[in-house]
This record gives structure tokens, sequence and C-alpha cells, in this order.
């Protein structure tokens, strides 16, 4: 396979990354065929996965724009992803053009991407860490260069907590961040809802086995299991709910029915 110009010297491009599948899924340009192959694997089960995360990224665009428009300006993105058309940096940056944004993923893959689209912006940088050690987050440099955490951030955790076990402790790592807020600081997530998945358990199971398969399993929560991630901030409204009917934009009649499987909700500390 012909590694092309924009690829990162020393990624594996012969290996499937969930960043990149999900880069498919969003209509990027950043993927290579072994990822559009696991891609097509898991939509023979679900074949309204880009429906998802679409919804997904649709939740994050009107939650960085109504953070900007409370104010906050300041966000730290953990398990960004690659950051394609439309992400956190693009809409904070569309709605403030100040805004300072940092990236955080534990892929290499994600982040090599991101130093190549980011270059030369000294307001939006990433690095490699992983959500389960949130106190490295914290400290490390890049997030001290970018942000003033003595101000109000959004954090966000959108489309990551079902990939981190409860064995893991992430409601432990998720206090841990929300407890290092400045007040008036928000935390922004979105959690996948497995069980109101528009199809049979069979389809769901295959979909599952196709992301463990790329070292990605997928946890199932309730709702109440996802709500307890924003213990410690206030809801704003609407509260924890499906992603189109978080503050939306337009009919939600007319979403497509994959796009309520998973949940977002708003917190602000205190």
């Amino acid at each position: 396979m012909e590694r092309p110009a924009w690829a990162p010297r020393g990624i594996d491009i012969t290996v499937p990354s969930v960043s990149r599948i999900h880069d498919y899924y969003l209509g990027g340009s950043h993927n290579f065929e072994v990822d559009r192959e696991a891609a097509r694997r898991a939509t023979r089960f679900l074949p309204g996965l880009p429906k998802i995360l679409r919804a997904d990224r649709a939740f994050t665009r009107r939650a960085v724009r109504w953070a900007v428009g409370e104010g906050v300006t300041q966000f730290l993105d953990i398990g960004s992803g690659i950051p394609t058309f439309g992400n956190v940096h693009e809409t904070a940056r569309a709605a403030d053009p100040g805004a300072r944004v940092v990236l955080v993923d534990h892929d290499p893959v994600a982040v090599a991407h991101g130093r190549t689209v980011l270059a030369g912006d000294e307001r939006a940088r990433t690095f490699t860490a992983d959500l389960r050690r949130p106190r490295e987050i914290l400290e490390h440099p890049v997030t001290a260069e970018v942000l003033d955490l003595t101000r109000p951030v959004a954090v966000l955790l959108v489309g990551v907590l079902h990939f981190v076990d409860d064995a893991d402790a992430p409601y432990e790592a998720v206090a841990e961040l929300t407890e290092a807020l400045a007040p008036g600081s928000l935390l922004i997530l979105t959690h996948a809802a497995l069980d109101a998945v528009p199809a049979d358990e069979e389809g769901v199971r295959g979909a599952a086995e196709v992301y463990r398969s790329v070292r990605a399993p997928l946890v199932g929560r309730s709702r109440e299991g996802i709500a307890r991630f924003l213990d410690g901030v206030e809801l704003v409204d609407p509260g924890l709910v499906p992603l189109p009917r978080w503050r939306p934009e337009g009919p939600v009649e007319d979403e497509d029915p994959y796009a309520f499987s998973g949940f977002g909700g708003v917190g602000r500390a205190a």
C-alpha cells in the first residue's frame, strides 16, 4: 500500500484505526482501505452507524456554539479523534476567532494527523494522553501553554466514554477532571446507548465484535449509568437527552432513528 503524502511517518497504515474509521463515517479523507473495510463490516451489522457518528458531531457543534455564547472560549477535547471538517477547533473559531483549543487522544494515529492539520496554530494544539490518567492531561505542558485553567474551560468527552470499561475507573477519572475545573466551566459529553439502537441483538453484537477486533470494545451503559458521569456538575437544560433533542436547530422528527442511539448533555461546574 502506497503511503499518501499526508500520512505521518511511523503510522502503520495496514492496521485499522477507530479514529480513521470514524473519519470515514463522517465523510473525511484521512482514512485507508483497511479502515473502510472495517467500517463496511460494521455497517453490514448496523447500517446506521454513520448516522450515529454524524448525530454525535452535530451535537458537538451545537454544544460548542452554545458554550461560546455563554462566554466559554477555551476547550479541552479529550478523545478528539482526527480533526476532520466541523470539529471542535473549527466550530469554536467560527463562533469566536480567539477561541483556544487543546485536542487530546490516546491514539497516536489521531494525534499525528492532528499535528499535521493544526501545524502553525499556537491556539490549537494536540498531544497524546489517556482519559484514564486525567492528571497527566491537566498538567501537560501543552495544556498549560494553550489554556488558563484558572478560568472557565469546556471539557469535551464526546464519543469516548463508551470505549472505557468500568474496570478502568472512568467515573473516577471524570470526577477528577471536573473537580479541577474553575467555576463556570462546562462538561460536554455524549455516550452511545446500545439498547436504543434500532436493530436486533445480533446486529448490535456483530458491530461490537468489529470494534473489539480493532482493540476498541464498546461498553453499554443505561441512561442512569451515563448520568453518573455528570455527578458534581449542574445539568443545563434540556438535561441528558437523546442527541438530536439537545437544543435542536431543526425539526427533530426529521432525524434518522439511528441518530437517537446515544445521549448527550452539558453540565456546569459550581
